[in-house]
């Protein structure tokens, strides 16, 4: 187990360390854990940050499926799939920027809650 962990971002969902040890950034996303050399979590970063969700709720419309948005691994049959809410706070997880969820405000778009009228 890494002894010498510098943590650098959490949110609600998740945490980002970095481990001087064995020079890797541990990525933990509600129940996903990744392992990156620096190199590695740079490509995942700039992915991440560069993901449009709009464009692909639009394309996965009409799939029958809670989250529209994948995320491809090495692995060729292994894609992780997040929903709109998830993406954000993951972007907000690897930013470099200091805006985790704990400190900004909710917009309607950030509650996933069906609403059953009595």
């Amino acid at each position: 187990m890494c002894k010498r962990i510098q943590s650098i971002n959490k949110t609600s969902q998740g945490e980002l360390n970095f481990c001087k040890n064995c020079v890797q950034f541990h990525l933990e996303f509600n129940n996903i854990y990744f392992e990156f050399t620096p190199a590695e979590y740079t490509i995942f970063r700039n992915y991440v940050l560069f993901i449009e969700a709009e464009y692909w709720e639009q394309k996965y419309a009409n799939a029958n499926v809670k989250r529209k948005i994948p995320v491809p691994t090495k692995q060729d049959n292994l894609v992780l799939m997040f929903n709109r809410q998830e993406i954000k706070e993951l972007k907000a997880l690897v930013s470099t920027q200091n805006n985790s969820v704990f400190t900004t405000f909710l917009n309607v778009d950030d509650i996933d809650y069906t609403c059953i009228v009595n």
